[in-house]
C-alpha cells in the first residue's frame, strides 16, 4: 500500500508495471531513450470514489488511463461466502450450493492510453468492449479499442501537468481541459450523451468471483441485445474474465470446460484448448490474464458455469472452478428507460411473466432499484409456492404458471 506522503513524492514512469519494474523497463523503453516522467502519484482513495477525469496507472497491467465514469456493481464473492459463518445452503436448486450475498463494489469505465496497448496485449485484450452491429439480421460485432472496466482497488491515481496526458481518439471528444478545476479534465456533453445512449449495453451490474488453490477467477457478464435469425430470437451476451494467480507457483492454462444452460431447456457443454487461442502462463511476475468472449441463446436468460484446467511446473493438473453466473436480458422500455417509481402520484408498475419448471418449486428473488443519486436498492421478492394438483402428471414440456 502506498503511504500518502510517499506517494506524492514518487515520479511515475511511462508504462511502468508495478509488480515487475525491471522487466517493464527493458520491454517498454524505446531503444536509445530513457523513460519519461508522466506525473506524480496521489493518495489512494480508501473512502468514496474517483471522479471523471482522474488519471491512473492500472496496478496489475501497468497501463495509463483516465476515468470516464463509475459503475456501482454487486460483487458476489464465493470465497467470502465459504468463509462466512452465516452462509447457508440453498433449500432448492443445486445441492450444496451456497447463498452468496452481493456487496456493492465500484468499477470504472476508462480509456487506455494507446501507447501502452502493445505492451499489455499479451495479458489483457484492448478491444474487449464489443457491441452488436445495427443490422438486425447480422451477427457482426464492433469494438471500441482502448475501452476497459477497472475495479476501484486497481486504480493508482496520479496527476499530470500535460494538457493531453492520455493518447486516445476519444480523449478530446469526451473530455475538455479546465485548469481552474481540481481535476482539470472535465466531461463534455458528448460523453454524457454517449453514456446515456449506450447505458443498457455498457452497464456493469454483477461481478462473480471464486478462488481455487490461489487461482482467482472473476467474471463480469454483459447483455448485448437481441437479434432475429431464421424466424427466431437470438439473445447475445459478452463476458469478461480475469484469471489471477495469487500464489507463487507458476501455472499455465491448458483447457476450458463450460456448461451453458438456456431457459429454453437446452444444456450445452463446450470444451477446448486454452482461451481465445491462447494458453497463458500465470506467474509471480505476470500474475493475471484478462479476456472477453461471447455467448448467444435462443432464450432471454440462462446460466453458465464450468472450470479451467491448469498445468503446474511439475506437470500435475489443477481444475479451477468458474463461478456460476446468470445471463439475463436487460429489459428496456421507451427510449431505453426502465420504469421509474415516485411517491407522487402513487401509481404501481405492473408486469406479467410465465414460469416454466420441470417440477413444483418455491421461487424467490430481488428487484434492483436505482435512486436519483445513483445508489442502488435491492428489494426482496417474497418466496411463493408453485404447486400442482397431486393427481396431475408432469407434462413433457414442464409445468407452467
Amino acid at each position: 500500500m502506498w503511504a500518502p506522503g510517499l506517494a506524492r513524492s514518487l515520479r511515475l514512469c511511462a508504462a511502468l508495471t508495478l509488480r515487475s519494474p525491471a522487466r517493464a523497463l527493458s520491454r517498454n523503453r524505446p531503444e536509445g531513450k530513457v523513460l519519461e516522467a508522466v506525473g506524480v502519484f496521489e493518495a489512494l482513495k480508501q473512502q468514496g470514489k474517483y471522479e471523471t477525469g482522474q488519471l491512473f496507472l492500472h496496478s496489475v497491467f501497468g497501463y495509463r488511463g483516465i476515468v470516464l465514469f463509475p459503475w456501482h456493481a454487486r460483487l458476489y464473492d464465493r470465497d467470502v461466502a465459504s468463509c462466512s459463518s452465516d452462509s447457508k445452503t440453498e433449500s432448492s436448486g443445486n445441492q450444496g450450493s451456497k447463498e452468496v450475498k452481493g456487496k456493492t463494489h465500484t468499477y470504472y469505465q476508462v480509456l487506455i492510453d494507446t501507447r501502452d496497448c502493445p505492451h499489455i496485449s499479451q495479458r489483457s485484450q484492448t478491444e474487449a468492449v464489443t457491441f452488436l452491429a445495427n443490422h438486425d439480421d447480422s451477427r457482426a460485432l464492433y469494438a471500441i479499442p482502448g475501452l476497459d472496466y477497472v475495479s476501484h482497488e486497481d486504480i493508482l491515481p496520479y496527476s499530470s501537468s500535460d494538457r493531453i496526458p492520455i493518447q486516445h481518439e476519444l480523449f478530446e471528444r469526451f473530455l475538455s481541459y479546465d485548469p481552474a478545476k481540481a481535476l482539470p479534465f472535465v466531461a463534455r456533453d458528448t460523453l454524457r450523451a454517449w453514456q446515456e445512449k449506450n447505458h443498457p449495453w455498457l452497464e456493469l451490474s454483477d461481478v462473480h468471483r471464486e478462488t481455487t488453490e490461489n487461482i482467482r477467477v472473476t467474471v463480469i457478464p454483459f447483455y448485448m441485445g437481441m437479434r432475429e435469425a431464421q424466424n427466431s430470437h437470438v439473445y447475445w451476451w459478452r463476458y469478461c474474465i480475469r484469471l489471477e494467480n495469487l500464489g507463487t507457483e507458476v501455472v499455465q492454462l491448458r483447457e476450458r470446460h463450460w456448461r451453458i444452460f438456456s431457459l429454453s431447456g437446452t444444456l450445452e457443454t463446450v470444451r477446448g484448448r486454452g482461451v481465445v487461442g491462447r494458453e497463458p502462463v500465470l506467474s509471480k511476475e505476470q500474475p493475471a490474464f484478462q479476456y472477453s468472449s461471447h455467448v448467444s441463446l435462443q432464450a432471454p436468460s440462462g446460466h453458465m458455469w464450468g472450470s479451467y484446467r491448469f498445468e503446474r511446473a511439475n506437470r500435475s493438473l489443477l481444475d479451477v472452478r468458474i463461478p456460476p453466473f446468470s445471463l439475463e436480458r436487460v429489459r428496456t422500455l421507451s427510449k431505453g428507460q426502465t420504469p421509474a417509481l415516485s411517491t407522487f402520484p402513487s401509481r404501481p408498475f405492473l408486469s406479467r411473466a410465465v414460469l416454466r419448471t420441470t417440477a413444483p418449486s418455491l421461487p424467490w428473488g430481488t428487484f434492483r432499484f436505482e435512486r436519483p443519486e445513483g445508489s442502488q436498492l435491492d428489494v426482496r421478492i417474497p418466496p411463493f409456492s408453485l404447486e400442482s394438483n397431486k393427481d396431475d402428471k408432469a407434462p413433457p414440456a414442464g409445468y407452467s404458471w
